[in-house]
């Protein structure tokens, strides 16, 4: 199982390569994922890593359930034409090429942030409004899905 989680705040270096910590590589099971990852385009224009073998079984998936055979193409169509096999270099970099760079709007100085199963690639500003827009609502939901937990927990011990 997948479980990708913390922020981790790099650069893009002259040559459009980023660093991947050490810290969250060590969070996927080579073995099991692969060690090589693809870039997509996420949902709200985020550029999304996802690890290799992963990526292929949710891409071979298909596409959601829709309503019209030319959405069900258009979504395969863009799915696989915005994404890109990319490798880790020795020192753990990997290379956005520019188009995607500019699609994501990504400047110098990024956040990454451990979604589940995959990697967010954030401009460090974005994150941080993003951050000061939501988490209130996530401080709410936490107490809420705590509570919720403890309900259960009493529950099971009753029976």
């Amino acid at each position: 199982m997948l479980l990708l989680t913390g922020e981790y705040e790099h650069t893009i270096d002259e040559k459009n390569r980023l660093f991947i910590s050490n810290k969250l590589r060590s969070q996927i099971d080579a073995d099991q994922y692969g060690s090589n990852f693809y870039l997509a385009m996420g949902s709200n224009g985020i550029l999304c890593l996802y690890p290799e073998l992963y990526f292929q079984q949710i891409a071979l998936a298909g596409a959601p359930g829709t309503g019209a055979p030319d959405e069900a193409v258009a979504f395969e169509r863009l799915s696989f034409a915005l994404a890109s096999k990319v490798e880790l270099d020795r020192q753990g970099r990997l290379l956005i090429n520019e188009k995607l760079r500019k699609r994501a709007n990504l400047g110098t100085v990024l956040t990454l942030v451990g979604v589940r199963d995959h990697i967010e690639v954030w401009n460090t500003q974005d994150w941080e409004h993003y951050l000061d827009d939501n988490l209130s609502q996530f401080h709410t939901q936490v107490a809420q899905a705590r509570q919720a937990q403890l309900l259960r927990q009493g529950r099971d011990l009753e029976h």
